[in-house]
């Protein structure tokens, strides 16, 4: 019989905890906009820009 693999559940859990908290705060980030109204939605895609900039490993270079 195969040993349970408690690293990789964790990891899973993990990653489905960090997908929850991240879909939560898109939906904040969305009802703040719309609460805000259609006057500044170049705000809140440059605060979404910004935010996923930080969290890609990538690094992009200031242009």
């Amino acid at each position: 019989m195969a040993k349970p693999n408690y690293q990789f559940e964790k990891r899973q859990r993990d990653l489905a905890k960090k997908a929850k908290q991240e879909e939560k705060r898109r939906q904040k980030l969305a009802g703040k906009s719309a609460a805000a109204g259609e006057g500044e939605p170049e705000a809140a895609d440059a605060a979404s820009e910004s935010s996923a900039e930080t969290s890609s490993d990538e690094v992009k270079p200031d242009a």
